[in-house]
């Protein structure tokens, strides 16, 4: 069993911890706050083991009547891979943390691309990471564009990307950021982050990338146009991202025009806190004039890197070479694709490789 330690128990920080759970071969180590807010609770509700990570050290929170198990140094010394989901910008101060050590840590995409030796996507590049002291999971967006570009890449090559990312204005518990009534190009000069991001993964693809952040919080809509290297079909294209288990088809008999239906969809179809694992692409989007794709894809920025980060753990660890086993195993642990109904009205159940 890998012994994983979360660092971090804020909104990726708490669906990693529990997608660690459900994994067959990982266990959670524990889990570290800075301050005994309702996330502390939950956590301690859900029985992790908790540890104390802001400066004041265990006090506020024996003052709370929440126990805890140590600091966040007793939780990286007993994990054997340390998922860091700290704000932005606090991974980077802890990277020494792990090295003293020796435990490998996984990054967020918050972080800049050097914070790790490798930004990470398991569908791209996940035998890079195998053995590797330190990996960056790369950001939402990138993880969906990097997800879609993966088997465009293989099966059709790609000349040039061009991506419109229409951006959630915030989470739904950052109130900081609100209320908000405005669309902002953000930021104003092109390209976005997005495009050098992706080009972490994927150097040799020619990408530009344009943001837009708008007042909701329910997910990333992109606007997507990709010129191939050869011309395939609308109906073959639909066919090949359909086969990718993290890639969600909706259907058009669904009646699902927007991210606030597919949510609600997901919610219904019994996922938990409703996340959204895959790209949610509308199929009748998926349109080929000449050697151009064109597509509409919503991100959920809450959910989607949740899996790419149980299978960085794997790579790191060294345990499962094989990125198909890793992936297939992870997908089967939290349901992916199970109980969504995919472009062509099948419902996709996948069975581990054990």
């Amino acid at each position: 069993m890998l012994h994983v330690g979360i660092n971090g128990f804020g909104t990726i920080g708490k669906r990693v911890a529990d997608a660690v759970r459900a994994q067959p071969d990982m266990t959670v180590a524990g889990v570290s706050k800075r301050t005994p807010n309702f996330e502390a609770t939950i956590a301690h509700d859900r029985g992790y083991d908790l540890y104390a990570a802001g400066e004041d050290g265990r006090a506020p929170f024996d003052t709370a009547g929440l126990h805890t198990e140590g600091t966040v140094h007793d939780l990286v010394a007993a994990s054997d891979v340390v998922v860091d989901t700290t704000p932005g910008g606090i991974g980077a101060k802890n990277a020494d943390l792990y090295a003293d050590y020796d435990t490998p840590a996984i990054f967020q995409g918050g972080e800049d691309p050097d914070v790790a030796e490798m930004s990470f996507n398991a569908r791209a590049n996940y035998e890079s990471a195998l053995n590797a002291d330190t990996a960056r999971v790369v950001s939402c967006n990138t993880t969906g564009l990097s997800r879609l570009f993966a088997p465009l890449r293989e099966r059709y090559g790609i000349e040039k990307a061009r991506v419109t990312l229409v951006r959630r204005g915030g989470d739904p518990g950052q109130t900081s950021r609100g209320p908000i009534n405005d669309t902002l190009p953000d930021p104003v000069e092109i390209p976005s982050h997005h495009g050098p991001d992706v080009q972490t993964v994927f150097p040799d693809i020619d990408v530009d990338t344009m943001g837009m952040k708008v007042p909701t919080t329910q997910m990333h809509t992109h606007s997507v146009n990709v010129t191939l290297e050869s011309t395939p079909s609308a109906t073959a294209v639909r066919e090949l991202l359909t086969a990718e288990s993290r890639l969600f088809l909706i259907p058009e008999t669904l009646g699902i025009d927007g991210a606030g239906k597919l949510k609600e969809y997901t919610r219904d179809a019994g996922r938990p806190r409703g996340d959204v694992w895959e790209n949610c692409i509308w199929a009748e989007s998926v349109t080929v004039e000449d050697n151009d794709l064109y597509l509409f894809q919503a991100i959920h920025q809450e959910a989607d890197v949740v899996p790419e980060n149980i299978d960085a753990v794997r790579a790191l660890s060294g345990r499962t070479p094989d990125a198909a086993r890793s992936i297939s195993r992870t997908d089967e642990a939290l349901g992916i694709g199970r109980g969504l109904v995919q472009h062509g009205g099948s419902t996709a159940r996948r069975t581990a490789d054990d």
